[in-house]
């Protein structure tokens, strides 16, 4: 039996409550959702844990509270990052 691929998307902005999943799936729905991000510079995280709870939330729904603080450290690298290559350019 193969391990399929998972993968979601989030979405963050200051006035939301908590992150919304944008997108999830396994297999080439994951393989979309990693493709689509690459191709628009947006960050991947590669967290297979994470994913699995993710690809269980609902597409628009926000993430619930039991993810909060490792979806804030997944922020927190990200905005690092960011800041980085911002500073690069």
């Amino acid at each position: 039996m193969s391990i399929k691929r998972k993968a979601a998307a989030l979405k963050y902005e200051a006035n939301y409550e908590a992150p919304i999943v944008t997108a999830a799936g396994m297999g080439i729905i994951a393989d979309n959702i990693i493709n689509t991000a690459d191709e628009n510079n947006v960050p991947i995280v590669y967290n297979k844990e994470l994913a699995d709870l993710l690809t269980n939330v609902d597409v628009g729904e926000a993430i619930p509270s039991e993810l909060y603080e490792i979806v804030a450290e997944v922020i927190a690298y990200i905005m690092d990052i960011d800041g980085k290559v911002n500073k690069k350019r």
